[in-house]
């Protein structure tokens, strides 16, 4: 059997290598900005956006990797790639960097971006039809008064009142707007013991839900009058469940 040390530098020659295919792609996206600039080509191109995604998520499903997870990956290469096509006419040179230019405190370890958003809304079909007339696809719960909102990887989950007392006494004391803001870390158990030590009041110890997220919450911030969660997913990849979500108005309200 391998040992984890050759494991370990068997992933760090593969993400080596990775690097490797990365700056290769960037130089020929470098390339076709200059063809795109030399023909008059619109920089953002939908139809081979769509059809970049759809392949890659096949090519996920076709390796035994998770269709959802292949997509996000290659979002954020797109949205680099895009980028790389403007940046290039620009002037200026490009910003040196470092390896490690900072030092990362535990949280700046294990955090990896906005998971989702939950939103309490006075009037559901209007908040869905906000989002749906931007292009957000609409996805409706198990839950009739929870849908959640999609668009690209970006999920904002809307709440309505419903006959939900802890919802009600959200939107009694604040209406409509963001009831917190979940962050994806890497392990929640890890997260919550760092807040602790950092003096951050939580609402919640990590709370599992059926689906194997793994949630830790602080308490509302009355400074910023924000509520963060941290996320950690555990099992398979799917949404967030309406149990988890009406759980966590409950928490705030001081029902469990």
């Amino acid at each position: 059997m391998a040992s984890l040390d050759n494991l370990r530098s068997e992933i760090d020659d593969i993400d080596h290598a990775i690097i490797d295919l990365l700056a290769r792609r960037l130089r020929i996206c470098a390339d076709v900005a200059r063809i795109k600039a030399e023909t008059g080509s619109t920089v953002i191109q939908p139809a081979r956006v769509r059809d970049v995604l759809s392949t890659r998520r096949q090519w996920a499903i076709d390796q035994g990797v998770d269709a959802d997870f292949a997509e996000h990956l290659f979002r954020t290469l797109l949205a680099e790639t895009h980028r790389i096509e403007v940046a290039d006419s620009r002037a200026e040179p490009a910003p040196l960097k470092n390896a490690d230019a900072v030092v990362r405190s535990e949280l700046d370890t294990v955090a990896c971006r906005i998971d989702h958003v939950v939103v309490a809304v006075v009037d559901l079909i209007a908040a869905q039809k906000f989002f749906s007339d931007m292009g957000f696809r609409i996805q409706q719960t198990d839950d009739i008064n929870i849908v959640s909102a999609e668009a690209g990887g970006v999920a904002v989950v809307l709440v309505g009142p419903g006959d939900d007392p802890a919802v009600a006494a959200q939107l009694s004391a604040h209406g409509s707007g963001v009831q917190h803001i979940a962050i994806e870390v890497l392990n929640a158990g890890f997260t919550r013991d760092a807040l602790d030590a950092a003096g951050v009041p939580r609402l919640t110890d990590v709370i599992v839900d059926s689906d194997g997220h793994e949630q830790v919450f602080t308490v509302l911030d009355p400074a910023t009058g924000v509520q963060l969660g941290f996320i950690s997913r555990t099992g398979h990849r799917v949404p967030m469940n309406s149990h988890n979500v009406r759980a966590m108005f409950s928490a705030l309200s001081g029902d469990v």
